[in-house]
C-alpha cells in the first residue's frame, strides 16, 4: 500500500515568490492522512484474520524514509522506497505503483483516496485501469466476504452511501470516515528499526515514468470579506436582494 510524504496538515503553507511552488523552508512533513487511514484498516484486517503481510511503499528520495518508518511503527511488516528525484504526476505515480504491484502480487491494495498536497484523486483509479482489475473508491466501510476473496464496500457519494462489491485482486481507496488511525507507540518505534526497508531504483522496476502535466502557477484563495450584522429581517432581505443578489 502506498504512503505519501506530504506537508503536515497543521502547517501554514507559504508560496515561493515566483508563485509556482510551495516554500518548504521550515515546513514539517507527515504521512498523508488518507494513507494513514488505509494503513489502519489494513492493520485491523490483519489483526482480525490473525495472519497476512502488510507492505508499505513510497516514491521519492531519502526524505521519505521517515514516513515509511512511521508506517512500520504503526504495524506494517516491511517497506519499499522507490527512489527517484523526479516530480511525478498521478499517471506517472500509477505506472510506478503498477510495477510494484506486479513485483509484489498483493491480494489487494488499500490506499488513500487522495493526497492532501495536490488533491488530484487520480492515482488509485489510474492504477486499477493500468492493471485491469476492479476498484472501489471513497470507501468509508469495508467488509471482507467469501473467505476473503471479495469485499463489500460502502462508498461516500453526494447522494449518500453506495454499497458495491469487488472481487480480489482490486484497488480500494479509503475515505475519511473509515476509521481513526492509531498513534505510533514507543514499542512500535523500536520494532520498526528492525523491520526491513528495501530501496529500489526506479530503473530496476523496468518502468519509464515521466510526468505529462506541469504546475504553472499557484495562488492562495481570495480572502473572504468580513461579515456584517443586521438589525432587522427587512434589512437582511434587502442586503440579500440588492447586495448579494441571491434572491
Amino acid at each position: 500500500m502506498p504512503i505519501k510524504r506530504v506537508t503536515d496538515p497543521d502547517t501554514k503553507i507559504r508560496l515561493q515568490p515566483a508563485g509556482s511552488a510551495v516554500d518548504l523552508d521550515g515546513v514539517k512533513f507527515a504521512v498523508n492522512p488518507f494513507d494513514a487511514i488505509a494503513l489502519e484498516e489494513a492493520l485491523r484486517i490483519k489483526e482480525k484474520l490473525g495472519q497476512g503481510e502488510i507492505v508499505v511503499a513510497s516514491i521519492g528520495g531519502d526524505e521519505c524514509v521517515e514516513q515509511l518508518r512511521i508506517g512500520l511503527a504503526m504495524g506494517a511488516d516491511r517497506a519499499l522506497l522507490i527512489k527517484t528525484a523526479e516530480v511525478l504526476d498521478s499517471l506517472a505515480v500509477a505506472k510506478i505503483l503498477a510495477a510494484v504491484y506486479r513485483r509484489e502480487q498483493p491480494t489487494f491494495v488499500l490506499m488513500g483516496k487522495q493526497a492532501i498536497d495536490d488533491d488530484s484523486n487520480q492515482a488509485g483509479q489510474m492504477l486499477a485501469a493500468l492493471l485491469g482489475i476492479g476498484q472501489a473508491t471513497f470507501v468509508s466501510k469495508l467488509e471482507l466476504l467469501d473467505n476473503n476473496t471479495r469485499a463489500r464496500c460502502g462508498r461516500e457519494t453526494d447522494a449518500g452511501i453506495e454499497t458495491v462489491a469487488v472481487t480480489f485482486p482490486a484497488i480500494i481507496t479509503t475515505d475519511l470516515r473509515l476509521n481513526e488511525p492509531r498513534y505510533v507507540s514507543l514499542p512500535g518505534i523500536m520494532k520498526a528499526k528492525k523491520k526491513p526497508l528495501e530501496e529500489i531504483a526506479l530503473a530496476d522496476l523496468g518502468v519509464s515514468a515521466s510526468s505529462r502535466t506541469k504546475v504553472l502557477a499557484l495562488q492562495p484563495p481570495p480572502k473572504r470579506k468580513a461579515g456584517v450584522r443586521v438589525k432587522t429581517t427587512d434589512e437582511l432581505v434587502d442586503k440579500l436582494r440588492n447586495e448579494a443578489k441571491v434572491i
